[in-house]
């Protein structure tokens, strides 16, 4: 069952997020996100729904924030710092009392004032009974308030699917970046069409160019 945590193991949560950054950048990633959406345990922190603490820790927004921002700060403080960084955060809970879109705005402020370089903007899966409300790029208005609100670079995510989407998005300056999961599951080559159907078509690898004459039949 779901209990507190307590303090001895929130400094184990830190060490092993601070590990685990190490390792990225010794990987040679180029950017690292940390996760504080969808119900997880830096999540679970932020939401009023799942964080009822009567500590430090718990109540307004500035004392449910501490922890994220304390494993926030310590992984910054090991990342090099001409690497990027972003947050994902769940903008919204679509549940009654809890986390909303104002909210969502004043973390962005929060993590933006300890150095984080762009908010990667989803939303929910923080309780099970919650009432989202799904359409075509439908947390993308979450993106677009953060990013001009509090002047962050911001990633939209959530059935974004055509290019056009994309585009859109990205000219209307709704957005800095659009994160595609299931489209590129549904179809593994989704950025190789995209470029090739808006006039960029991407030089094959090597070991295809034997193909190149057959580049229309195979993009």
């Amino acid at each position: 069952m779901p209990r507190e945590i307590q303090r001895k193991e929130m400094d184990k949560v830190i060490a092993d997020h601070v590990r685990a950054a190490r390792h990225a950048d010794q990987a040679g990633f180029d950017l690292l996100e940390i996760h504080m959406a969808h119900g997880y345990l830096l999540a679970s922190f932020i939401s009023p729904l799942t964080n009822q603490r009567t500590d430090a820790y718990g109540g307004p927004l500035e004392n449910r924030m501490l922890f994220p921002l304390e494993v926030f700060e310590a992984v910054r403080a090991v990342w090099p710092p001409e690497k990027p960084m972003s947050v994902r955060i769940s903008a919204v809970d679509w549940y009654p009392g809890g986390h909303g879109p104002e909210d969502a705005v004043e973390v962005a402020r929060m993590l933006q004032a300890n150095g984080c370089d762009a908010i990667d903007v989803s939303a929910g899966q923080t309780v099970p009974d919650q009432r989202p409300v799904y359409g075509r790029i439908f947390q993308t208005p979450f993106a677009d308030r953060i990013r001009h609100e509090v002047g962050i670079a911001t990633m939209a995510v959530g059935n974004i699917s055509s290019y056009a989407d994309v585009n859109t998005i990205l000219a209307a300056g709704r957005a800095d970046l659009c994160l595609l999961a299931r489209a590129h599951m549904w179809d593994p080559y989704w950025t190789r069409h995209a470029a090739f159907e808006l006039g960029w078509p991407l030089p094959w690898p090597d070991q295809y160019h034997s193909l190149e004459r057959f580049r229309p039949r195979f993009v």
